[in-house]
């Protein structure tokens, strides 16, 4: 999982960060933003087919986007808070359009949302919004979780696919990536007040 979550770069080798936002995994990261609402408009049509596609496709150029910057030199300055909150506001909007649609019970909303909240808030308090802190290898295991749960658990509105395996496998993947969100905010939560002692010991 760690050699797939860290594909395309070359080992012990740091590359240089780019100040731009014109790369091309800006620009998937941008486009992979932009199938949220068409996510959210195909579940409200009941086209639940088209939904679980987009959600795959959704997933996967979330990897896609990490490789192609680590492969080819590629890593960006506005690609380090732009990826991870293009995946923050899909994984909530995701959640919230599976609960308000039935799909899925409340508690997957409460534990992703209130996590993020607190989050926001102690960036707001600390450090007045201005927090960068490098994304976690378990906070892209609890993401890609989610991803994959997400579209097996929409699945079985599709025709055809309302088979129990896909329910307990759905509701399994998606319980341990929301265990790994609360472990992945413990982690942020911890090194954000580390990062302020240190700043304020400066």
């Amino acid at each position: 999982m760690i050699r797939i979550i860290g594909a395309g770069g070359k080992p012990g080798h740091i590359p240089a960060e780019l100040n731009t936002f014109w790369t091309l995994p800006n620009i998937i990261t941008v486009i992979r933003f932009c199938g949220v609402p068409l996510f959210v408009a195909f579940v409200v049509q009941k086209d639940y087919a088209a939904a679980v596609i987009t959600l795959v496709a959704l997933g996967s150029t979330d990897w896609i986007d990490g490789y192609v910057a680590r492969r080819f030199g590629q890593v960006s300055s506005v690609g380090k808070w732009l990826d991870p909150l293009a995946d923050r506001t899909a994984l909530i909007v995701v959640a919230v359009t599976f609960v308000v649609d039935g799909v899925a019970p409340p508690w997957l909303v409460w534990t992703i949302v209130i996590p993020d909240a607190i989050l926001i808030v102690n960036a707001l308090i600390l450090f007045r919004g201005r927090l960068r802190l490098p994304v976690t290898n378990i906070g892209k295991i609890r993401t890609a979780l989610l991803l994959v749960g997400s579209p097996l658990l929409l699945l079985q509105r599709v025709e055809g696919f309302d088979q129990t395996w896909l329910e307990i496998t759905a509701n399994v993947l998606l319980l341990l990536g929301c265990i790994g969100h609360i472990i992945a905010f413990y982690g942020y939560f911890i090194a954000a007040h580390r990062k302020y002692r240190l700043e304020r010991a400066a």
